[in-house]
């Protein structure tokens, strides 16, 4: 069971269409709660699209609850039009009621205490998504997904096309969808918005179906046309895709988004169907050591590797649960206590991405990089590249348009240190081998 847009959303049931008398396998049973209702109301959409507040459609719910002990449930099916919910049976129309977001409120990022590598990982890969993303190890129960979803708030606005549910891009042809790059180069105007970047989260009972996208349903039924319906790597473009317990989630997802988050594009060759869109986005994964560790060619996708501890300071553990606590009996009261340090990581953070493309890295300092990926005996190329990125990222986040050694310094061990088991059966360096090596190569004693 998952929750969309507050409403729990259920396995797929078997519906029976009252108008057609047709068997529909594509319903979602979801439990919605109305004024003075507590219901079941089976849909034949994937996708809740509004609650209608009709007396038909309140009879109607009615009835499929008093009758929900059956295996099979009768219900008129309704399609979305331009002017609402259309029933087929009748014809008629039905005003679409728009339903209001709640959003839960997340812990605010300046507020978690300790977890340093995690949190400068993280603001690494926002300020330059090139990076390649975040694998976190660490205890369970030491924070790693409410420091994640804490990123929310530090996520700036970006111009995407107007009701596209690909995120495109509306001036980057590398990251526009086939029917917006058609309309862009045909010199069509493009109705454009601000969102706020996406972060979606990827659920370890995700199908490779609901992950990479498949074909309409709807539209097969009731139209007769073969359509593509995005997955979630259309709907993390741009954003951030976050898994957690990735090294319990199966090999071939895991393969399959980490190929999208290297490439950028996500291709689906199925039932008659081939779509290319682009999906690029920052792969964030937490884990628990103690659970399994992924491979190594798995994680030599990933961009940096942070490692959390539990915290061992009595005074440190007791304002972690007082501050918890606080946040979980009043969590507006508590967010708006964090506003003026929020709004100074925020713009620290925004000030960096301007910065970034002016950010040099010197030759000396290049080739210094690659000699520790070189002693180090790091497969490939994307060690050298990860680092580059990451140390400009740094210098960027610094306020300086030069790269320095204390940039490289700062990155180098959360880029390299994943990269050098070379036995599925060993444990991950905590980096002081490669500090050795960076010490040897930039003349720092150790």
């Amino acid at each position: 069971m998952c929750v969309r847009n507050g409403v729990r959303v259920h396995p797929l049931i078997l519906i029976e269409d009252s108008s057609s008398r047709s068997v529909l396998s594509s319903a979602a049973c979801m439990d919605i709660c109305m004024p003075q209702y507590s219901m079941h109301c089976y849909i034949d959409n994937l996708e809740l699209f509004g609650i209608i507040r009709t007396d038909t459609y309140i009879y109607l719910a009615s009835k499929i609850a008093r009758n929900s002990t059956r295996g099979t449930y009768r219900l008129k099916r309704f399609v979305r039009s331009k002017h609402g919910f259309r029933t087929y049976a009748s014809g008629s129309e039905v005003p679409e009621v728009k339903v209001e977001e709640t959003a839960r409120p997340v812990y605010p990022f300046s507020a978690i205490i300790g977890q340093e590598e995690m949190k400068f990982a993280a603001l690494m890969n926002i300020i330059d998504p090139n990076i390649g993303g975040i694998m976190v190890m660490g205890d369970r129960g030491t924070g790693k997904s409410t420091t994640v979803r804490s990123l929310v708030d530090l996520l700036p606005l970006i111009e995407v096309v107007q009701d596209d549910p690909f995120m495109s891009s509306p001036t980057d042809p590398n990251l526009m969808s086939p029917d917006v790059l058609s309309a862009f180069r045909a010199g069509e105007n493009i109705p454009t918005t601000k969102v706020r970047i996406n972060m979606v989260d990827l659920p370890l009972g995700a199908t490779e179906d609901r992950v990479c996208g498949t074909i309409d349903i709807e539209k097969a039924l009731t139209e007769g046309t073969k359509a593509f319906e995005p997955g979630l790597l259309a709907k993390a473009n741009r954003g951030i895709l976050y898994v957690d317990e990735v090294n319990l989630l199966d090999d071939h997802l895991v393969d399959v988004l980490l190929d999208s988050a290297a490439s950028g594009w996500n291709t689906v060759e199925r039932e008659g169907i081939s779509i290319c869109h682009p999906a690029r986005f920052i792969l964030i994964g937490s884990g628990n050591p103690e659970e399994g560790e992924l491979r190594p060619q798995l994680l030599d996708r990933f961009g940096m590797h942070a490692q959390i501890k539990t915290v061992k300071l009595p005074e440190e553990r007791v304002q972690v649960v007082e501050e918890r606590t606080e946040f979980d009996s009043s969590p507006k009261e508590f967010r708006s206590k964090y506003d003026d340090k929020q709004a100074e990581v925020i713009n620290k953070v925004t000030l960096a991405r301007a910065l970034l493309p002016e950010v040099e890295v010197p030759m000396d300092i290049r080739l210094k990089i690659s000699q520790v990926c070189a002693e180090l005996d790091v497969d490939g190329l994307r060690g050298d590249l990860v680092t580059t990125r990451a140390a400009r990222a740094a210098a960027a986040f610094r306020g300086s348009k030069i790269v320095t050694d204390e940039d490289v310094y700062a990155v180098i061990t959360l880029c390299l240190r994943h990269r050098l088991r070379k036995d599925p059966m060993a444990s991950i360096d905590e980096g002081s081998r490669v500090l050795e090596v960076f010490s040897a190569v930039f003349g720092y004693e150790q």
